[in-house]
């Protein structure tokens, strides 16, 4: 959509700009550190989240479409409906850890260390526990 068209969507009241309330970024981001994917998304794809839990509890059924997977895990853990548009989407729901790949210590998802504390190597990310997903909206 050009931005001229979106202008004028906006201004005869066909699409509505929104923002979410600072409580229900709260609950999007406990939702995103739940599943380990706080540092995978950005404070943007949070924010989506968010308003759609927002609308939701307004009495909405808000679908956010999406190809982003890290969006669609913390969707899923919200219980808040998605939609792959060129993808065929997540099938489970992945619970992420860091680790250390040469003495095997495992870390906090959302620690924000690169290198392992007990001998140097760069940490690594890897899924912890598999749920199978709710399933997006068709």
């Amino acid at each position: 959509m050009s931005k001229a068209r979106f202008r004028a969507a906006v201004e005869s009241g066909e699409v509505k700009v929104l923002a979410p309330s600072p409580e229900f970024l709260r609950e999007a981001r406990e939702f995103s550190r739940a599943v380990g994917d706080s540092e995978s998304v950005s404070q943007v794809d949070l924010q989506l989240v968010a308003l759609a839990l927002e609308l939701r509890s307004m009495g909405y059924q808000p679908i956010i479409a999406t190809d982003d997977y890290a969006i669609q895990n913390v969707a899923d853990q919200a219980g808040i409906d998605y939609a792959s548009l060129a993808t065929l989407g997540i099938t489970h729901r992945l619970y992420w850890v860091l680790y250390c790949p040469a003495c095997h210590r495992r870390y906090p998802p959302d620690c924000k260390l690169r290198f392992c504390r007990v001998c140097g190597a760069e940490l690594r990310r890897r899924p912890s526990r598999r749920v199978p997903a709710r399933g997006a909206a068709e």
